[in-house]
């Protein structure tokens, strides 16, 4: 009977001589070849997930089934029909993808080398910086015309319970809607704002007022409850003053007036990226 080493050794020589790997620079060679594959497959789903692309590849995924059954079946005609569109299939594919092909090769065009791989300044920050460039916009534009806002960006709290005493909308972050949701005597105009994951995700919601008894006095309604929701939770708070025209902010309790359209997109880039570090560690 075979010692366990010798056990061990003719099962890897068996290992070696299936594979053909013959020296270590084959083993590491064929897991660089196998890293690379997977990498390259994981970014094209993250790149297709949202797209069209993702419902052609499930039709594509469905015509094989269909082709494999037909050749275990022998429906020799259904075969042939199937074989002829496979035939042509690696064209159309890029004829059909080519939107997204080609922003997928300009997404990496722009990227630095560390981007490529993380893929976090060219996908998840890029988004947050239009986001946040769409309220800049919105809040700058409210601000000069003296229109009363109140916008909440959700971080690690949820925020649920705010969220059900308004009307949910779940659409893209942009100036105009923002604009629009907040014009005076509007059904929606009253209450704040949630966005949540880069969207607007509901409107007119009631916000629980500061109990802090050392805030000015002249402090209105807007911007207690501006206020109030971030002494209960991590979310931060942009306020646009109706009487004033003055831009604030919110954070931990304390509030931030008069400030600058450069310095409400630092505060506010500030607290969504701690988000996103935190949510990675």
């Amino acid at each position: 009977m075979l010692a366990a080493g010798d056990q061990f050794s003719r099962i890897m020589i068996y290992i070696k001589e299936f594979l053909s790997f013959n020296s270590f620079w084959d083993v590491l060679r064929a897991v660089i070849d196998v890293a690379i594959m997977t990498f390259l497959f994981y970014k094209i789903i993250v790149a297709i997930k949202d797209s069209r692309a993702f419902q052609l590849i499930k039709g594509i995924l469905l015509l094989i089934i269909v082709s494999l059954l037909a050749i275990l079946l022998r429906l020799t005609t259904v075969s042939f029909v199937i074989k002829a569109f496979m035939n042509v299939l690696p064209v159309l594919i890029v004829i059909m993808f080519q939107p997204e092909l080609r922003r997928w090769l300009e997404n990496i065009g722009k990227s630095n080398f560390r981007s490529i791989f993380t893929g976090q300044k060219s996908a998840h920050n890029e988004k947050i910086d239009a986001m946040l460039n769409e309220v800049a916009n919105a809040v700058t534009a409210m601000s000069r015309e003296r229109v009363g806002a109140l916008i909440v960006f959700e971080r690690s709290t949820n925020l649920g319970e705010v969220i059900r005493t308004g009307t949910v909308i779940d659409a893209n972050v942009s100036a105009q809607l923002l604009r629009l949701i907040f014009v005076p005597n509007t059904p929606l105009h009253d209450g704040a704002v949630i966005i949540r994951d880069d969207k607007v995700h509901a409107a007119a919601c009631y916000l629980p007022l500061s109990a802090n008894n050392s805030l000015d006095k002249d402090l209105g309604t807007r911007h207690r409850a501006g206020i109030g929701v971030t002494e209960n939770s991590d979310c931060v708070v942009t306020i646009v003053s109706e009487e004033t025209g003055y831009i604030s902010f919110a954070r931990n309790g304390e509030l931030q007036r008069d400030i600058s359209r450069e310095k409400l997109v630092q505060l506010l880039k500030e607290a969504l990226y701690e988000k996103d570090k935190a949510r990675k560690e």
